[in-house]
């Protein structure tokens, strides 16, 4: 049985970075405008925001490999712990290289940051417990 903690936060998390990405293509595509001064830095410029979407494909394969767990959990299914852990080894993957390029490059913005140390802490304390069950 999935832990309940683990649900509500594959869940947030998940849906979270869909609605992210959603937003993202609506912006892309012109049919909204997001303010500058409310996204990460470089925000506009070429290399930056292919760097932005270069994100997509992870967070995607995270957020849907994480609501599939949750479903397959509710409906009983033991595979949901296999997706689970894969969902949170990606998700893991997508905080660390966003909070490395913006140390990196000096950026320490704090509304970019924690997001990001959250992706990161969100596996550091659930892959352990799930992986202890398995053996």
């Amino acid at each position: 049985m999935m832990p309940s903690g683990l649900r509500l936060s594959l869940a947030v998390v998940d849906i979270t970075m869909l609605a992210y990405w959603s937003v993202a293509a609506l912006a892309l595509t012109g049919f909204i405008t997001l303010p500058a001064s409310s996204m990460y830095r470089g925000y506009g410029t070429p290399l930056v925001d292919a760097w932005n979407w270069s994100f997509a494909p992870l967070d995607m394969l995270f957020a849907l490999t994480g609501l599939a767990s949750v479903r397959l959990a509710a409906r009983g299914d033991a595979r949901w712990r296999g997706l689970a852990i894969v969902s949170l080894a990606l998700t893991g993957c997508a905080g660390l290289m966003a909070v490395s390029f913006w140390a990196l490059t000096g950026d320490f913005d704090v509304s970019w940051w924690i997001p990001n140390l959250l992706l990161m802490a969100l596996p550091l304390y659930w892959l352990p417990r799930l992986i202890r069950e398995l053996a």
